[in-house]
């Protein structure tokens, strides 16, 4: 029999506030990640930091924060009005302090719990915060969490305000990288949300006069647009909508306090409920739920006292109140929406029309296709349970209550070496795969039928689970495993039409991504290097002499399962597929899969020949 394990007092431990978050980033900043995801950690951190200097501005206070990144160092510096000089360092290192207590300092922040700054500080390995306020100046130090250094009081002539620096530690966040995309987007979002500020993030700036409508211009084109936006505004809530004239499903943008609410929650739940009702009302038609929400693309924010979220990345509101002596948020809307959105569509028949013939286009097209979802889910039921084209994982994006499972993951693959590879070496928790059958049908201008008639889309769309709405979607992360090659390349470009023609949210929300593999592997009798590059591959050669033994993957079937487990673990390289956003979903469908072939012809010649100089500097 095997010893009983001793549990005393000896086993009972108290961590201190820097040790536990350390020890479970996840509980604060949701998932670590390298960078290649817009919820990924560093992210998380920054958003930390300027959600503070945010709400200094929405408490009238700084109308500019300028950011810089650079490599691995962020700084972000607010001319608000700075932390009081005495407690820099408590509101930085200690639990449950902060101004956010005080409903007075702080009415409508999203900052409540005391724990942004403090997590930030200890997951950097270098962090300094400095605050300026009545001609003095304090700063702090710190090293994961440790205070390394402190100047409690100095005369300035510096501006108001607080500067925060810091560097995401590498122990946590391993070959990490910001992706100036990914900022910019969060950037874009704080001034849509607040109409005035002026974000410089190195060196560009970012700043909005019409809100929510900015946004929905910056992402819908307007020959898009089924009509021109609709833009509402109350006292503490903001709506602008459209409906798209190519787009299948609903789009939403949801905001609580400024905070991107990914997930909704009960003001997003509330609102799609309002709409229906306020248009229903309006034509006095009781039209189906789906047809008039299909294809609209809308954004609302709404501020709410002492907001309750259900986890600490804020991703998901759950209040059911507004706060104060006003009505729940469900009746907030409802109210809102019955007046505003009624009086402008009898002030604007012409876009009440527009919306009337959009639904009933929708009618129509659900009762066409009526027939063909019916055999096309039955035939994907039959399919699922006669053969393994879905290797599912135990745990799925909306499984979890408290905040979504981020680490959720399907793999789309081509042939049964390549799929059995991964197969064998993936996390069979989080980790699905799906294995397509040869090259996916060029869908480029087709309509939303072929979805359900071509069995390889309908088995991934059911497998998504993204029939609907991509609210159901399975899986947060989309990886198209293919080999790099020029028949994976070609199936790459087919999926990823596949997913802008008929469910361009997949990309447009973050959620699609190809994977990278190893072109070659180096190595001799003491140590292997995996190279992604010619360039790594000579660095390899270089370090791992003499003459190292050389193998060129030419198929991810070749790369052995034992080895594979390090491709799509912690070291898993994923290169985010994302929108140019100065070309439309038309413009970019039309020119690569189109039938311009003279011109894309010539676009890959051009480009081709860039690529070969490259080449040729290198080996020179």
């Amino acid at each position: 029999m095997s010893q009983e394990t001793k549990y005393t007092e000896d086993n009972i431990r108290s961590l201190d506030w820097k040790e536990h978050i350390r020890m479970r980033p996840g509980m604060y900043i949701g998932k670590l990640g390298d960078g290649s995801s817009a919820d990924d950690g560093i992210y998380i951190l920054l958003k930390e930091v300027l959600d503070n200097s945010i709400d200094e501005y929405v408490m009238g206070a700084g109308k500019t924060i300028e950011i810089s990144i650079h490599g691995t160092k962020v700084i972000v510096r607010d001319y608000g009005r700075g932390i009081p000089l005495g407690k820099v360092v408590d509101v930085v290192s200690k639990m449950n302090t902060g101004g956010k207590y005080d409903s007075k300092a702080f009415k409508k922040s999203v900052g409540l719990n005391g724990v942004g700054t403090k997590a930030v500080n200890a997951l950097s390995s270098f962090f300094r915060v400095e605050s300026t306020r009545d001609n003095k100046s304090a700063s702090a130090e710190f090293a994961q969490g440790n205070l390394i250094n402190q100047d409690l009081l100095e005369d300035t002539s510096r501006r108001k305000g607080t500067k925060v620096s810091f560097v995401p530690d590498e122990i946590i966040f391993k070959k990490y990288k910001y992706r100036s995309e990914y900022v910019e987007k969060m950037l874009k979002y704080y001034v849509y949300l607040n109409p005035g500020l002026t974000i410089v993030f190195n060196g560009e700036k970012f700043y909005s006069e019409n809100g929510l409508k900015d946004l929905l211009s910056e992402n819908i084109n307007e020959t898009d647009r089924s009509y021109p936006i609709i833009h509402l505004r109350g006292d503490d809530i903001e709506v602008a909508l459209t409906h798209s004239k190519t787009q299948y499903s609903e789009q939403y943008h949801s905001f609580v306090n400024g905070q991107n609410t990914t997930q909704g929650g009960t003001h997003l739940a509330a609102f799609r409920e309002a709409l229906v009702r306020t248009i229903r009302e309006y034509f006095g038609k009781n039209y189906e739920a789906s047809d008039i929400r299909k294809s609209v693309v809308c954004a609302i924010a709404i501020k709410v006292m002492e907001p309750v979220f259900e986890s600490q990345t804020k991703t998901k509101l759950g209040s059911t109140d507004m706060g104060g002596e006003l009505p729940t948020v469900r009746t907030y809307i409802n109210d809102f929406l019955k007046k505003y959105l009624d009086n402008f569509l009898h002030k604007n028949t012409d876009v009440a029309e527009s919306i009337q013939r959009k639904i009933l286009q929708a009618e129509r097209e659900r009762k066409e296709l009526s027939g063909i979802r019916k055999l096309a889910k039955d035939r994907a039921k039959k399919a699922s349970l006669h053969n393994k084209k879905l290797r599912d994982c135990r745990v799925h994006f909306g499984d979890i209550k408290n905040g979504r499972n981020l680490e959720s993951t399907l793999f789309i693959t081509e042939g049964d070496s390549a799929s059995g590879s991964i197969t064998k070496s993936r996390d069979v928790n989080t980790q699905a795969v799906f294995s397509l059958k040869g090259k996916p049908l060029n869908c480029y201008g087709l309509s939303k039928k072929i979805v359900y008639e071509n069995e390889e889309f309908n088995l991934l769309q059911a497998a998504l689970n993204i029939e609907e709405s991509i609210e159901d979607l399975r899986y947060n992360n989309i990886v198209i495993a293919t080999d790099a090659d020029v028949d994976g390349m070609h199936i790459r470009l087919l999926l990823i039409t596949f997913f802008l023609q008929f469910f361009p949210e997949i990309i447009k929300e973050g959620h699609l991504y190809i994977l990278q593999t190893p072109l070659f592997r180096v190595r001799n009798k003491k140590e292997t290097a995996y190279c992604y590059s010619e360039q790594e591959r000579r660095d390899a050669v270089e370090k791992l002499k003499p003459k190292p033994e050389i193998t060129r993957f030419k198929g991810l079937g070749e790369i052995s399962p034992d080895e594979f487990v390090h491709f799509i673990g912690e070291d898993i390289r994923l290169d985010p597929v994302m929108l140019d956003k100065d070309m439309s979903i038309e413009d970019l469908l039309s020119f690569y899969m189109g039938k311009n072939t003279p011109t894309r012809q010539e676009f890959i010649i051009e480009n081709l020949k860039v690529e070969l100089d490259i080449i040729e500097e290198d080996k020179a």
